[in-house]
């Protein structure tokens, strides 16, 4: 039977897997990245419209029509400046993360690209552009995915690892990545804490969950202040770690340049991070790698979760 989007509200369970991480760590963590300025809906890009999305512009609504040029700043805020905060804030630790890449976004910035080259960063693709991908058709869609890896190939220098759709995906978005092949995993889906097995039109998937909730989109919504942010992000650490005493999980962080970017934002991530790293049996990764260590640790069963 051709492969169709199945609701699952089991899982793993009361028993989940031991994912076995790397020294023994109870908790793996990865910091994404998410690399959408320049990408997002735009007069310049013919879509006749001005994307404020997890901008200071959200719900504020002063434009009726035309041409946004305030929430234009507040996305170029994000690759000009926000970028190379987040970029520092890691590399002076030595931490590894995750860029989850609009396509089109890392080709406005070379500069950018060459600082996630040198970083050893991975990508995993964000889609050609950061549009919503249930509103595409099929076509379109199988067209957005092959875009997306030819530029990224070009840009940063090799294929991106994984997928994820901006929000969510279609009916169609796992299915046509499975289609154009080369995928380690995809991460549309927010409704676990390990990594599963999927079978899609009779071959393996490997689905990596993703997380809006430890995410920096919390500040348009009701999180104000950098302090509410580390102890909230804090709080979910807190509580993995301890978990995972017994039962190892994973934890992602999801960041936007143009929010956590700002200073007033980016100390709670400071904060963040030097408390994570004064944590024992913590494995702070790539999201590749944590895919890779499923594969290796977890082989595809013959079967996914939703035969």
């Amino acid at each position: 039977m051709p492969y169709e989007v199945q609701r699952d509200f089991r899982g793993y369970g009361r028993n989940p897997p031991d994912p076995q991480w790397p020294g023994g760590a109870r908790l793996a963590v990865n910091f994404v990245i998410n690399y959408e300025e320049g990408s997002e809906p735009s007069f310049a890009l013919g879509d006749g419209v001005t994307e404020t999305g997890l901008t200071e512009a959200h719900g504020i609504n002063q434009l009726k029509s035309g041409r946004d040029l305030a929430a234009e700043g507040m996305f170029e805020y994000g690759s000009r400046v926000g970028f190379w905060r987040l970029h520092d804030l890691f590399r002076d630790r030595g931490l590894p993360l995750t860029v989850f890449g609009c396509a089109l976004a890392l080709e406005e910035n070379p500069e950018a690209c060459a600082a996630i080259r040198d970083a050893g960063w991975d990508i995993c693709s964000h889609g050609w552009r950061w549009v919503k991908h249930f509103e595409l058709s099929e076509a379109e869609e199988r067209e957005h995915i092959a875009r997306a890896v030819t530029s990224i190939e070009k840009t940063i220098g090799r294929k991106p690892e994984g997928w994820y759709c901006r929000y969510g995906p279609s009916v169609n978005t796992r299915r046509l990545v499975v289609e154009h092949g080369g995928f380690l995993y995809d991460s549309d889906y927010y409704g676990d804490e390990l990594p599963f097995w999927l079978t899609v039109d009779g071959k393996p998937q490997l689905v990596v969950p993703y997380s809006i909730t430890n995410n920096d989109g919390k500040y348009v919504g009701w999180m104000g202040t950098s302090d509410q942010w580390f102890s909230f992000i804090r709080d979910a650490f807190d509580m993995l770690y301890a978990e995972g005493a017994k039962a190892p999980k994973m934890m992602s962080v999801g960041l936007h340049m143009r929010l956590i970017g700002h200073p007033a934002r980016a100390v709670g991530l400071q904060r963040l991070l030097d408390y994570m790293m004064q944590r024992k049996d913590v494995w702070i990764t790539r999201r590749v790698d944590i895919a890779r260590h499923w594969v290796a640790t977890h082989p595809y069963p013959g079967k996914g979760l939703n035969e």
